[in-house]
């Protein structure tokens, strides 16, 4: 539950991202970007697997460019969907969706990235080890290792 929250929260921050950086997206207010992210993980969860399979002569006769259309049908249904968002005009449609699953994917890798990093040293400062520790802990497992290939 708490990973859809975080999801969420993601996507509702690169909306509002998007909406600074692409013309023709809008977003009025930061709950309007929060109702944006659930309308859009809705529609890329349910409308968005009908249309790629619907679309898929088309896709692979365009060798994948189709996809950019689908995305931004997505993107605009997700807008229709929510008062306070809007998409209008070619590059809000297109371009939109692009900025949004780049932005998306940095923000998620940076918290992810940060995430791990703070429980590690969490770890290390309830343990209360320091650097001259790991490295002991560190050589004794490589000694370990040692030993048992040659027990072999």
């Amino acid at each position: 539950m708490l990973g859809f929250f975080v999801t969420t929260l993601i996507t509702a921050l690169s909306i509002l991202i998007v909406d600074l950086v692409v013309p023709g997206v809008g977003i009025a207010t930061f709950p309007a970007a929060l109702a944006a992210a659930v309308s859009l993980g809705l529609v890329n969860g349910s409308v968005k697997p009908v249309l790629k399979l619907l679309s898929l002569p088309v896709t692979f006769l365009t060798l994948g460019a189709f996809s950019l259309v689908v995305n931004g049908f997505c993107f605009w249904l997700a807008s229709v969907l929510v008062p306070g968002f809007s998409v209008s005009g070619l590059i809000g449609f297109i371009l939109g969706p692009i900025v949004l699953s780049a932005v998306s994917t940095f923000l998620s890798g940076y918290f992810a990235k940060n995430d791990v990093e703070s429980k590690i040293a969490g770890v290390g400062e309830k343990l209360k080890l320091n650097k001259s520790d790991a490295d002991r802990i560190d050589a004794v497992t490589e000694q370990e290792k040692l030993e048992g290939t040659k027990l072999s």
